[in-house]
C-alpha cells in the first residue's frame, strides 16, 4: 500500500520517510483505494502504529474529502465493539450467557453493521420490534429476543422469522397460543415480570394466571422470566433495587411453585452487570447495551469501575466544513438572530443538523472539532446545517474534516458532554442519530 503525501513540493513515499520532512502534512488520496469507505484520520493513525519508527511529534494533518467518501457519517470501531463485549464478559461469572441489545438501531450506531461484527462474541440478539427482528434476519440466524410489543396482525410473521418473545399479558400469551397452533409450532416465550418498574409485564398477583395458562398450552413454552432495574445506575442508594430484587425472587419462587423453577432468569443490563452481577452467577442471562457500545451508565458506576474496567467508545460522528468566510462586526448569524459578532469572524458551515440527530439545544452552547481544536457553535442549529467560529484556527478549508462525536488529534467531545449540554444522557445522544446517515466500520 502507498501513501502520497505532499511537503514543501515533495513527493513522499511513507515506506521510507524522513522524519525532518514532515512538519506539516496535507495528504492526498487519488493515488489510492486504501481510504475507500474510511476515514482518513483512521488511516494514518494505524500507520503510525505499524510505522512507529517516523517519529511525527509536531506534524499538523489537513483532512480531506477522501475520494469517493460520504459527506457526513458513522464511523464504527469494530476492535473497540469487541473489547466492549470481551470486558463485560470478564467481570460475569464464565457459565453466564450475553444478550446483546441491539435494538434502538444498536443505540444509533446501525443495526446490522453492529450485529454482523458482534455476532460471534454475543449467546443472543435482543431487539424491541418486529421491524427490528426482519432487518436482522436478512444477515443473521442467532438466536433473538424480541422483548417489545408486538400487535396481533404482526404476530405471525414475528413467529416465522424466529424469535423468543417476551410476554407482557394473559391477553397476548392467547393470541401467541392461537398463532403458534395454527402454524403447528412451539413458540418459546420469556415472561416479564413488573418487579417495580412501573412499566410493561406481569404483577406478582397476576402471575399464576399464565403460568396455568402455560401448563396447558401444547404450542408455548414458557423458557424464562426477566425484570428490568429502574435506577441501579443512576444512585449509590441500593434500597429501590434491593426492593426489586426481592420482588423478583417472590415472582421466582411462584414459577418454581407452578413447575417452572428451572428456567432462564435476567434481570440486568449493563448497569445491573457492574452493580449487582458483578464475579457471580446469580442468573445465567444478563442483557448488554450500553457498555458494549463503549458508553458508561451513569457516572456513578464510571467512578465506581473506571479503574478496573474500561469502556471504548464505537461511534465517532464525522462530516466535513461545506464554506469558509469572515463576518463583519455586527452580523448575526442563523435563525432567530441569537449571536451576533463582535468584531471580523471567520465562519465555518457544518452540513448537518438537527434532521441529522445533532441536537438543537447545542445552538451557542455546544462545539465540534477542526484541525484538533474545540471550536463553538455560533448561532441556532437549524435542520440541515449549523456554523461554528474557526477564527483561533490558522488553516481551515472547505472539505476539512469536521468531528462532532469523538477524537481528534488529542481533541474529544463524548457522547456524556452531547448530553449534558443538550439536557439528557449519552443513550439519547447517540440513539437519535439518523439512521440514513452511512455507517463505516472500521
Amino acid at each position: 500500500m502507498r501513501f502520497l503525501f505532499w511537503c514543501a513540493g515533495k513527493d513522499l513515499n511513507l515506506r521510507s520517510p524522513k522524519a525532518t520532512d514532515l512538519q506539516s502534512v496535507v495528504i492526498d488520496h487519488s493515488t489510492t483505494d486504501a481510504y475507500r469507505g474510511t476515514s482518513l484520520v483512521y488511516t494514518i493513525y494505524t500507520f503510525f502504529q505499524l510505522s512507529p519508527d517516523i517519529g511525527i511529534t509536531t506534524g499538523v494533518i489537513y483532512m480531506k474529502i477522501p475520494p469517493n467518501s460520504p459527506l457526513s457519517y458513522i464511523e464504527l470501531s469494530a476492535s473497540n465493539l469487541v473489547h466492549n463485549i470481551s470486558t463485560i464478559r470478564a467481570v460475569l461469572a464464565k457459565e453466564v450467557k450475553v444478550a446483546f441489545a441491539i435494538k434502538g438501531n444498536a443505540y444509533g450506531h446501525g443495526q446490522n453493521q453492529i450485529a454482523k461484527i458482534a455476532e460471534p462474541h454475543v449467546d443472543y440478539f435482543m431487539v424491541n420490534s418486529l421491524e427490528e427482528l426482519r432487518l436482522l434476519r436478512t444477515i443473521s440466524k442467532k438466536p433473538t429476543f424480541l422483548l417489545g410489543y408486538v400487535s396481533e396482525v404482526n404476530i405471525s410473521e414475528a413467529l416465522s422469522l424466529g424469535c423468543i418473545l417476551g410476554i407482557f399479558s394473559v391477553e397476548q400469551f392467547s393470541r401467541v397460543q392461537k398463532y403458534a397452533k395454527k402454524m403447528n409450532i412451539v413458540q418459546e416465550v420469556h415472561i416479564a415480570c413488573d418487579a417495580l418498574l412501573g412499566r410493561e409485564g406481569f404483577l406478582e398477583k397476576e402471575l399464576p394466571a399464565v403460568l396455568i395458562l402455560a401448563k396447558k398450552s401444547k404450542n408455548v413454552r414458557i423458557t424464562g422470566m426477566y425484570a428490568h432495574f429502574a435506577n441501579i445506575e443512576d444512585t449509590n442508594n441500593f434500597t429501590h433495587a434491593e426492593r426489586q430484587i426481592s420482588a423478583y425472587a417472590r415472582m421466582r419462587e411462584i414459577a418454581s411453585e407452578y413447575g417452572y423453577g428451572d428456567i432462564m432468569t435476567h434481570i440486568s443490563a449493563t448497569s445491573g452487570v457492574l452493580a449487582y452481577e458483578s464475579n457471580n452467577s446469580i442468573n445465567p442471562l444478563v442483557r448488554v447495551g450500553i457498555g458494549a457500545y463503549g458508553l458508561w451508565p451513569s457516572d456513578h458506576l464510571e467512578y465506581q469501575n473506571r479503574k478496573k474496567i474500561t469502556f471504548k467508545p464505537v461511534l465517532s460522528w464525522k462530516t466535513h466544513v461545506a464554506q469558509v468566510k469572515t463576518l463583519p462586526a455586527g452580523r448575526t448569524i442563523g435563525y432567530g438572530l441569537t449571536y451576533m459578532t463582535h468584531k471580523a469572524t471567520k465562519i465555518a458551515l457544518v452540513p448537518q443538523g438537527y434532521a441529522d440527530g445533532y441536537p438543537r439545544l447545542l445552538s451557542n452552547t455546544g462545539h465540534v472539532l477542526i484541525g484538533g481544536k474545540k471550536c463553538p457553535i455560533r448561532g441556532r442549529v437549524s435542520m440541515n446545517m449549523f456554523v461554528v467560529d474557526v477564527s483561533k484556527l490558522a488553516k481551515v478549508a472547505e472539505g476539512d474534516e469536521v468531528v462532532l462525536l469523538g477524537t481528534q488529534g488529542k481533541a474529544h467531545i463524548s457522547a456524556e458532554e452531547l448530553g449534558v449540554l443538550s439536557g439528557t444522557i449519552n443513550y439519547e445522544a447517540v440513539t437519535r442519530i439518523n439512521p440514513l446517515l452511512p455507517r463505516i466500520i472500521m
